[in-house]
């Protein structure tokens, strides 16, 4: 369950927290921190406004009144300094183009002694079995894709350092593996990630990836693990 991602945080939570999610998506994490302990105070920050109003209908059918979402960049939080007790960030420093602008603002609404648990991949340590030369293909391409938008695939390879720099103390770093989404299902992704690509603009390595991927997805099916680097830290 995506829930099983905030492992990692949950026995750092008590009675009467302030926690903030940032890059809550469409809250299923959230959600699991505002039940994980009572009372607590969870809110979730994404930047897509269609995303949190999804976040929203979804508190409201589990009726979870502890959760509150708004729509913010990642680089500039709502909130005043030294407000919240405890930051969650789930799959959003490989995607922005300065994580290290993004953990300055964590730790500026961090109070002092406040928790940071952030987890970000590491495709280089990503399981995939069979893992044929067209899945390696493939996956160059979709890395790639992801560099150009200013992300790192490899960030979870990185973020230890980032939180350091970025002030904060007690810093451990763990890897883990969560199954996720399905070899084949990863497959059609990554089909279709490229495919849109080569739609868009003509790309010579693009479309050589995108064939590779289309063979990936008729090879049948597999194991996919994603690796995980779960950082927590003090303020």
């Amino acid at each position: 369950m995506l829930e099983g991602y905030a492992g990692f945080a949950l026995p750092r939570l008590e009675p009467g927290m302030r926690v903030v999610d940032v890059g809550c998506g469409r809250g299923a994490i959230t959600l699991s921190l505002g039940t994980a302990a009572h009372p607590i105070h969870v809110l979730g920050i994404a930047a897509d406004v269609a995303e949190v109003a999804l976040a929203r209908k979804s508190a409201d059918r589990a009726r979870v009144s502890t959760v509150d979402f708004v729509a913010a960049h990642p680089g500039r939080l709502p909130l005043p300094p030294s407000s919240v007790d405890l930051v969650f960030s789930h799959a959003l420093l490989e995607h922005v183009p300065d994580p290290q602008a993004v953990l300055a603002e964590c730790a500026r609404v961090l109070r002092p002694g406040g928790t940071l648990a952030v987890s970000t991949p590491d495709w280089s340590k990503a399981k995939l079995r069979p893992k044929t030369a067209n899945v390696d293909a493939a996956l160059r391409g979709r890395h790639l894709l992801h560099r150009r938008a200013g992300g790192d695939p490899f960030a979870g390879r990185h973020v230890a350092d980032w939180v350091a720099r970025a002030g904060f103390r007690d810093v451990r770093a763990k890897a883990r593996f969560h199954a996720g989404i399905g070899y084949r299902e990863l497959a059609e992704r990554v089909e279709a990630e490229l495919a849109e690509a080569i739609r868009v603009r003509q790309d010579q390595q693009l479309a050589s990836a995108a064939r590779s991927a289309w063979m990936w997805v008729r090879n049948g099916n597999g194991e996919f693990a994603q690796c995980w680097i779960e950082v927590l830290a003090t303020r």
